[in-house]
């Protein structure tokens, strides 16, 4: 799956747009390495978005074209979410 579809699934970030322009802007890395859009994500890989006061890294635990609200969380787990004082 892209990795900018899996943003947008996710409900990580709200729009595939909005998810493409922060992965250009190199905000996003998987595994440690900056990410493009179209960089395919697999299982296990781990995100780091930087949201400018946050970063927060996310393991991959499932792929899916569509979820509901509800078990979007169930996608991703939560390894780190840093806050800037």
């Amino acid at each position: 799956m892209r990795l900018d579809k899996f943003l947008k699934v996710s409900r990580l970030i709200k729009r595939r747009t909005l998810a493409k322009e922060v992965c250009d802007q190199g905000r996003v890395q998987v595994n440690g390495r900056v990410a493009k859009a179209s960089n395919e994500l697999k299982v296990g890989d781990i995100l780091t978005l930087d949201f400018g006061q946050r970063v927060l890294r996310v393991r991959v635990e499932r792929l899916q074209d569509s979820v509901r609200k509800e078990e979007a969380e169930l996608l991703f787990t939560v390894l780190d979410d840093m806050r800037a004082l």
